[in-house]
């Protein structure tokens, strides 16, 4: 069945279509779309994973088109970083 592997970074995102056998996990999912060799920092033991957005354990199984997340952690707290202003100021 194929399914989609994302992950993203600050100036590099990468979004995979790969297939995998049928009844394969999220974290086999992941390891066999090449994406902890290629960035070797991931650490699923640490980072939460998601499909379409939503928290999974490593162990759920995945449907056909399923799109499989991994994510960072917050670097900064949301509260107390500025927001930008996008309306010009005159």
């Amino acid at each position: 069945m194929q399914i989609g592997v994302a992950y993203s970074e600050p100036g590099q995102q990468i979004w995979l279509n790969i297939e995998v056998p049928d009844a394969s996990t999220a974290q086999e999912a992941i390891e066999r779309s090449g994406i902890l060799q290629q960035f070797p920092h991931i650490d699923l033991a640490a980072q939460k994973i998601g499909v379409f957005g939503k928290l999974v354990k490593p162990d759920v199984v995945l449907k056909p088109g399923d799109r499989v997340e991994i994510y960072r952690g917050i670097i900064c707290d949301p509260a107390t970083v500025p927001r930008k202003d996008t309306e010009d100021d005159e």
